[in-house]
């Protein structure tokens, strides 16, 4: 009898190695941010910070505006007082946690205003002409000229200050560069060819924006966006501790750290607390930035 071989059909074979197996562009980003133990730790101290300041009501463990002047700059583990207190009895781990809340909203509602209005004014500048672009982009050099620190000082302090006016004034800062990144992408994409075939299958240009050029736009802007996270938190805080930023009683850690700077001789580490939290939240948001501009590197 003939003895029929089972011949092995390309396609089909489930054993195929992980390394011969065709991944989309999105699923090797994802590959590579599960596969990078740097991102994914930062990651989820950032992702433990916002948690916190969403339940910040549950966690802190006594009322932050509450003042007592007998429990007036307490060290740490004072009669419950974890974190010691401050300058007005007040808890300051409570302080802390409910300073997490103004400290995100300073840093991630500018971010998110330059870029959807500098993504917009770039992605037009980019697509729409020379005449277009040379009247926006010499538009935002004119905010060039100034350092970013001092544009944003001087902008809030005309404005009179407070959480909305400093929110206002990091997001006229950050969308000259915004813009920039978006319309220099742009510039990159508009001559390739598929904008060419585009063109001459008739498509118009607001099709060919939103189906051809916003998507690979998008990517650029969403990495130089996480990576300015960090920055406005930084500038946030110091808006704050100019008395340009969040208003007392309102906790905050850049105005904490204000507040605070006058006892460092009294309680140095807890004059410290409100620093380090800046500086931890910042960093972290700085690396897990890294962490993703390298995973959506198609060089890779």
């Amino acid at each position: 009898m003939s003895q029929t071989a089972t011949l092995p059909i390309a396609g089909l074979n489930d054993d195929a190695p992980p390394a011969l197996r065709v991944r989309g562009y999105w699923a090797n980003v994802g590959h590579r941010l599960r596969h990078d133990p740097v991102t994914l730790c930062f990651a989820a101290v950032v992702l433990l910070i916002v948690l916190m300041a969403i339940f910040a009501p549950l966690l802190a463990p006594f009322d932050p505006y509450k003042e007592s002047v007998v429990l007036r700059l307490k060290p740490f583990g004072y009669r419950g007082h974890t974190l010691g207190t401050d300058e007005l009895g007040r808890d300051l781990l409570s302080r802390l946690i409910y300073g997490a809340r103004s400290s995100l909203l300073m840093g991630l509602v500018p971010v998110c205003i330059a870029t959807a209005l500098g993504g917009t004014l770039g992605v037009i500048g980019g697509f729409a002409g020379r005449r277009v672009n040379a009247i926006i982009m010499r538009t935002m050099d004119v905010f060039y000229a100034f350092p970013s620190v001092l544009l944003a000082v001087a902008i809030s302090g005309a404005m009179g200050g407070g959480m909305a006016n400093g929110m206002a004034a990091l997001a006229l800062v950050f969308i000259p560069a915004m813009c920039r990144v978006a319309e220099t992408a742009t510039a990159q994409v508009r001559s390739l060819d598929f904008i060419e075939a585009a063109r001459a299958t008739g498509a118009g240009r607001l099709a060919i924006v939103r189906y051809h050029v916003l998507g690979n736009v998008l990517g650029p802007v969403f990495i130089y966006a996480s990576s300015l996270v960090s920055v406005s938190i930084l500038l946030a805080s110091g808006l704050s501790f100019l008395g340009l930023g969040v208003k007392p009683p309102t906790p905050d850690w850049g105005l904490m750290l204000s507040t605070l700077r006058q006892s460092i001789y009294i309680v140095p580490l807890s004059c410290a607390l409100p620093g380090a939290a800046i500086f931890v939240t910042s960093i972290c948001f700085n690396l897990v930035s890294d962490g993703i501009r390298s995973a959506m590197d198609v060089r890779l």
